[in-house]
């Protein structure tokens, strides 16, 4: 007697940025929160940062829903992004090897460039990840948040920017401090649903070293939205030069990025990673 046949599973990584890649294209059907938690657990489950549903979307490849490991959803997330690309088209056009594909996400539909390894397969995916937003409905507001100190966080200050999802980006703050105030910072009142919060050192003109607080996970390997919000407030903060690739040193290794001087584009490349496949019960 044959036994039942379970979904398919597949785990990527960017930099360490890790996730579990469920194929819904065929049914439509997304996961619940349940679903996330259960997956993503590292001790009875397969093990993640997040789990990226793929769901059928007219005139893109896909579209990206990206679930935390807390069972809350993500508008974006850039390493995430670059996982799916290369599952889609490791996995999915045979032979023909696009040079780029559209992908629809909580941010909107994003162009994403390949470069593929001697093997064929994908090695580097260059998003397009659209502006670099100073004002917007998951931001404090009205105006600006520009190098300002957080009430209730004496001597912090910091640059709020959305890639589609929030960013506070602590330029000066001491990475040694992110353990202690990451968690706080993450839902600080004036941030209606929650935030990223990235620790953030220059090490040159051009190159800066990043350790990121993620909503909804924790400390994680890379982040790549974190990655291009925080060279976005570089820009506006005038400590980063705009319209040249600036190299971001993450925990999980260096992603690079690029910001136009009126943020309306920030690009972002970096590799992706196939980890394992696996049967779902």
């Amino acid at each position: 007697m044959n036994e039942p046949v379970g979904e398919r599973a597949f785990k990527y990584h960017g930099l360490g940025n890790d996730f579990v890649v469920l194929d819904r294209r065929p049914s439509g059907r997304d996961i619940g929160p349940s679903e996330s938690v259960q997956l993503c657990d590292r001790r009875l489950g397969i093990g993640a940062d997040g789990v990226l549903a793929l769901l059928p979307s007219p005139g893109a490849a896909a579209r990206m829903v990206v679930h935390n490991a807390d069972g809350s959803i993500a508008e974006m997330c850039g390493n995430g992004i670059r996982c799916a690309v290369k599952y889609l088209l490791d996995r999915g056009h045979g032979q023909e090897r696009p040079p780029s594909v559209d992908v629809d996400t909580g941010a909107g539909r994003l162009r994403c460039d390949v470069t593929y390894g001697a093997d064929g397969r994908v090695s580097e995916v260059e998003v397009s990840m659209g502006p670099a937003r100073l004002q917007a409905p998951n931001l404090p507001g009205p105006d600006r948040f520009i190098q300002r100190e957080l009430p209730g966080a004496p001597g912090v200050r910091g640059t709020a920017v959305s890639m589609g999802n929030p960013h506070l980006v602590l330029f000066g703050q001491p990475i040694a401090t992110a353990k202690d105030l990451g968690p706080k910072l993450e839902v600080h009142p004036l941030f209606p649903d929650r935030t990223n919060v990235e620790f953030v050192e220059l090490l040159g003109p051009r190159e800066l070293r990043i350790v990121v607080w993620e909503r909804g996970v924790g400390f994680t390997q890379a982040c790549g939205t974190g990655a291009c919000a925080t060279a976005a407030a570089g820009v506006v903060e005038q400590r980063l030069p705009s319209g040249e690739w600036i190299t971001a040193h993450l925990p999980g290794g260096p992603l690079q990025v690029r910001v136009a001087p009126d943020l309306s584009d920030v690009r972002m490349r970096g590799p992706a990673a196939f980890v394992f496949e696996a049967e779902l019960p």
